[in-house]
């Protein structure tokens, strides 16, 4: 069994996702911690619940879901993971935070590249990655079949889709990885957004004006 802690961090409220199992490792998916006040809330998390940080996961490479890679691969020397088609959000995040006003540490380059299929393991849990398009080129989905959960970035939201018409982005792709890889997934499993609450596979099939 694994429990999901969201942290809603930095200017663009955005979800960072921690996940935990019996065995006490864990990974942080789309660290948005900014600041030292951040920083201390996940250090704190961490530390409380005596738990080993075995990577740092990206479903997509936007600057505010990757403002804590480089703190969270410091400190904790683990790797970052992330597909190859987001690369050029990485090496253009700095640029894309002074636009806002924010200072962001270099983040670093991913140790492991993921593309459809493939599967991250930690302690107990397995997140099979899908990919998803659209809202970046690299967007990607981490699926748990087991514990009924998929963590799909800014591709899906409670009553809407990711934005468009950023850098990379698709419309039509977008509604594509959606109807044919999210809308596929048994209609209980929960979709945590990168951005506001949760909400279910069935409920967006049903109600999401997009569709």
């Amino acid at each position: 069994m694994t429990t999901i802690k969201t942290f809603v961090f930095n200017p663009f409220q955005e979800n960072t996702f921690l996940i935990y199992d019996k065995t006490k490792e864990c990974v942080v998916i789309d660290a948005g911690c900014s600041d030292d006040n951040e920083y201390s809330t996940i250090d704190g998390f961490i530390k409380e619940k005596d738990l080993i940080l075995k990577y740092v996961i990206n479903t997509h490479c936007h600057v505010d879901h990757i403002m804590g890679n480089a703190y969270l691969v410091d400190k904790y020397r683990v790797s970052s993971i992330a597909h190859k088609e987001d690369f050029p959000l990485i090496e253009r995040s700095r640029d894309m935070a002074m636009v806002f006003g924010l200072n962001v540490q270099e983040p670093p380059m991913p140790d492991y590249l993921v593309n459809e299929g493939d599967e991250i393991k930690f302690g107990n849990t397995l997140l099979e990655v899908i990919h998803v398009p659209g809202h970046s080129p690299g967007s990607i989905a981490l699926y748990n079949e087991q514990d009924k959960f998929v963590i799909v970035g800014d591709v899906l939201f409670h009553g809407g889709i990711g934005r468009t018409d950023l850098p990379g982005g698709d419309y039509d792709t977008i509604i594509s990885s959606i109807r044919e890889k999210l809308f596929t997934l048994k209609g209980d499993v929960v979709v945590y957004p990168g951005h506001g609450g949760s909400t279910t596979i069935e409920f967006e099939k049903n109600n999401n004006p997009f569709f």
